[in-house]
């Protein structure tokens, strides 16, 4: 990275998702000095983080190095770092490595796992939020496999092969899709010892139906492919509380297992104590129509952790929105930096996808509303387009094809971090 001048204004963005690094791309070939922040080196295309969990494919093929992205845009210098604070009055963005100070910043941190609350949950379950998250999720899934073809206690081992997933949304509908075709072909051949009807995949959600953002007879279809699968859906059914061994259910019902996977919400990442920043609606930061926020006019926040409202209401936290937001937040910066008064950011709705296993999805754009192979051939286009790097995309698509025509996984090894098997 070239060094940067201290004639040109200096911009802090904090956080390389889609909000942070659409920003910093956007302001890439600007007379401006970038300096972005995140705690890992990588960016992640969270979209298909549930394919990591289910062992279709592997973590590096839906994450790509920030340098590697930003390498061709020498305005742009990127820091891993874990940010600490932020003193507004300075201008300065504190990390554990150094300071970064700014003319204007950006905050683009995104968003973590809302437990609502639910004792035992943050302790026992495992939210699908992080490269981390998905690895760990596949290391249960797989591990507990190995304990049960060798555990003689019937009782215990349909625990170890129960798996809960909290929440209907697309996340949860999605990863159990994902679980139960990895249970249904390749795991069946790898243990044939195993009897699979003590295997459980288990959707459990608190409204009356599964992917209520759409229409009810998109969310029929995907109840009914849900059932088709194998995988049992819960409606109208809440978590009590999470233990080590189980689950208890608002119906009184006792759930064992030892697998709970939680997808029912998420809400605006942590502010440490201290940030001049208004919040609202799950914990997001309040902002202007410009994005800009309530207590700084130097300071944007985009994407999961903003709250903006389109329509009068809140806009859903997808990928989308930040991306949007990312652009226009750099747009609103360069206004600032030249003297001229920021606009008003308008939301453009690009319909929503959720894939329920193969051949199947559903895709909602405007007035048209799709169903079954049709849509899932629209999902599949679309993700690999928006997947960072050729390789990524090449990998991933052969990944795909592998799985489609053999029924195989490929991504099934039982790694700890250091890479070693536990």
């Amino acid at each position: 990275m070239n060094q940067t001048t201290n004639a040109r204004p200096k911009i802090a963005i904090i956080g390389a998702g889609f909000g942070g690094l659409w920003a910093a791309r956007k302001l890439a070939a600007a007379d401006v000095d970038v300096t972005l922040i995140d705690r890992n080196n990588y960016h992640v295309f969270l979209p298909l983080l549930y394919q990591v969990a289910a062992a279709e494919i592997e973590p590096e093929q839906i994450a790509y190095p920030v340098r590697s992205i930003l390498r061709q845009h020498p305005n742009v210098n990127f820091m891993m770092a874990e940010v600490t604070g932020v003193d507004f009055a300075d201008k300065t963005v504190q990390t554990s490595v150094n300071d970064v100070q700014y003319d204007c910043l950006i905050m683009a941190m995104g968003s973590r796992q809302h437990f609502f609350n639910v004792p035992g949950a943050a302790a026992h379950a495992i939210a699908l939020k992080t490269v981390n998250d998905a690895t760990a999720i596949r290391h249960k899934i797989l591990s507990y496999f190995e304990l049960a073809v060798n555990e003689p206690d019937a009782a215990k081992r349909r625990a170890l092969l129960t798996f809960a997933i909290v929440g209907g949304g697309p996340a949860g509908v999605e990863f159990a899709g994902a679980l139960r075709e990895l249970i249904n072909r390749p795991m069946q051949r790898d243990y044939p010892r195993l009897d699979f009807a003590d295997v459980r995949v288990i959707l459990i959600e608190a409204t009356d139906e599964i992917l209520n953002a759409y229409t009810d007879k998109q969310s029929d279809y995907a109840l009914g492919r849900m059932h088709d699968m194998g995988v049992e859906v819960m409606l109208n059914t809440r978590v009590d509380e999470v233990f080590a061994d189980g689950v208890q259910l608002s119906d009184g019902t006792w759930l064992p297992t030892h697998t709970v996977v939680w997808t029912a919400g998420v809400e605006g990442e942590t502010l440490p104590a201290g940030w001049e920043v208004e919040t609202k609606g799950l914990g997001q930061v309040d902002v202007l129509p410009t994005l800009q926020t309530t207590t700084n006019d130097d300071v944007f926040a985009i994407g999961d952790m903003a709250y903006v409202e389109a329509g009068g209401r809140p806009i859903p936290m997808v990928a989308q929105k930040a991306m949007q937001e990312g652009e226009h937040a750099a747009v609103n910066v360069l206004h600032l930096v030249n003297g001229t008064a920021p606009t008003p950011f308008v939301y453009k709705d690009l319909g929503m996808m959720a894939t329920i296993g193969r051949n199947s999805a559903i895709a909602s754009f405007g007035r048209f509303h799709l169903t079954g192979f049709i849509a899932w051939l629209m999902w599949l286009v679309i993700h690999i387009v928006n997947l960072i790097g050729f390789r990524n995309r090449l990998v991933v698509l052969i990944n795909w094809a592998w799985d489609y025509f053999f029924f195989e996984r490929v991504a099934r090894l039982i790694l700890t971090k250091e890479g070693t098997r536990q």
